[in-house]
């Protein structure tokens, strides 16, 4: 936050100050030549890290689940209550982006300096992103021929096949069929994925290390060129991601909880206040994780053996209130470039961001890499990414709570009607 204020700050009184056009050609220069290099630098590590990261965090999110099997029913109503809260999360965002229109609000003269600043000689990613395509094409593209090739040219501008869509659905299949192997065979493939997911967590680390530099470094780049124009069309952006994350939070939640399991959604929220706070500064899902699992026994009252196995897959597999974001953001930055989707490519944007909910680490910043390949995958360059990434930490903190009580809902549903067999206070002793 204090980068983006920083950032932004200086850059407004430097568009205010250049009153000549030596004094323009100096500003453009120095924001092309020190400053964005700079703010780019972190941009291109996210990009770095986005293939194995989604690769190894979908995989992990479904082979920890355990035999498929054996789980029964815990097992298949965890899955389908996932599937429809982060199916409701993505309908909402789609739907209140497609009605307000954020990222329309810029001017048309706005708009072309960030095509300019942004598109340079991808206009081609902007033609493929805008084309129809039949929607055989679309679901047979779903299922990779060649992974590897998918991987290489998720990034590709002119390349028409499934792209990053493909890899997270080839990781899917590869974690279900790893869940049903034989331990003898599973565990010598869950150790090393798990050591290359928490290489990608250390280079993230890494990544967030130099984001206040970075944001402030971008920020200033463009409030320095565009003004106050951006600043305000940013105003609409998080008034419409906090709408719907506020909606899903206190809307979808409270229906699931009342006629799904039968639990008083306000007597459920105030039971969670601990967690929602834990979540709230800590924007990790991870770090939160000891406070669920300690709210969901003792408060909830939830069987341990339920409570465990969701909310510890739930941490990474079930990120609804990510999801949420994630259709938001990619539409409205799709708004702001221009690119018009039809309504088969947002369905295909909503299954991506459902599954990208599936592969979200857990952890500040997490569902940046994320948000950089759908955008790519749908014709916006994933640099225009920085155009929201100084308020993104105030977004990831809201959308952290809906996470975390997502999980929690998801187990309450999922525990209705099976016995509890632990003494209450077991899983605070061990």
């Amino acid at each position: 936050m204090a980068g983006l204020i920083i950032g932004a700050g200086l850059g407004l009184l430097a568009n205010a100050g250049v009153e000549t056009p030596a004094a323009q050609a100096r500003l453009d220069w120095w924001i092309a030549n020190v400053v964005q290099p700079v703010g780019r630098l972190f941009i291109r590590i996210i990009f770095m890290i986005v293939i194995p990261l989604i690769f190894s965090a979908i995989v992990l999110g479904v082979a920890e689940m355990g035999d498929l099997r054996k789980l029964g029913r815990v097992g298949l109503r965890s899955l389908l209550f996932t599937v429809l809260l982060s199916g409701s999360s993505v309908l909402i965002g789609l739907g209140l982006v497609n009605a307000l229109e954020p990222g329309r609000q810029l001017s048309p003269e706005t708009r072309d300096e960030l095509k300019a600043r942004y598109l340079g000689q991808a206009a081609s990613r902007v033609e493929q992103g805008t084309a129809e395509r039949p929607l055989a094409d679309t679901l047979l593209n779903l299922i990779p021929q060649n992974p590897l090739a998918e991987a290489v040219n998720a990034f590709a501008p002119n390349y028409t096949g499934g792209g990053l869509i493909a890899v997270m659905v080839f990781s899917l299949f590869f974690g279900v069929a790893l869940a049903m192997s034989p331990p003898e065979t599973g565990d010598a493939l869950i150790r090393p994925l798990r050591g290359l997911f928490e290489v990608c967590m250390r280079i993230i680390g890494m990544a967030m290390r130099i984001a206040p530099l970075g944001v402030a470094c971008l920020g200033f780049a463009l409030t320095a060129s565009l003004g106050f124009d951006l600043v305000k069309s940013l105003g609409f952006y998080v008034a419409v991601v906090l709408l719907g994350l506020a909606l899903h939070l206190f809307g979808t939640y409270a229906l699931f909880l009342r006629f799904g399991a039968g639990y008083p959604p306000l007597v459920f929220y105030r039971k969670c206040q601990e967690v929602m706070l834990t979540a709230f500064s800590t924007s990790s899902s991870n770090a939160t994780l000891p406070v669920s699992l300690r709210v969901a026994e003792q408060e909830l009252g939830l069987p341990r053996k339920i409570s465990r196995f969701v909310l510890t897959v739930g941490a990474s597999a079930n990120q609804n209130g990510t999801a949420l974001y994630e259709g938001i953001t990619v539409l409205f930055l799709a708004q702001v470039f221009g690119v018009d989707l039809t309504l088969g490519q947002q369905v295909v944007v909503a299954l991506m961001c459902i599954l990208a909910g599936l592969g979200t680490a857990g952890v500040p910043g997490g569902s940046l890499p994320l948000v950089v390949g759908v955008l790519v995958t749908i014709g916006v360059p994933g640099e225009s990414i920085a155009i929201i990434l100084g308020i993104d930490r105030l977004l990831d903190m809201c959308r952290t709570v809906v996470n975390v009580v997502g999980d929690l809902v998801c187990a309450t549903l999922v525990a209705k009607g099976e016995p509890r067999t632990e003494p209450a206070g077991e899983i605070a002793n061990s």
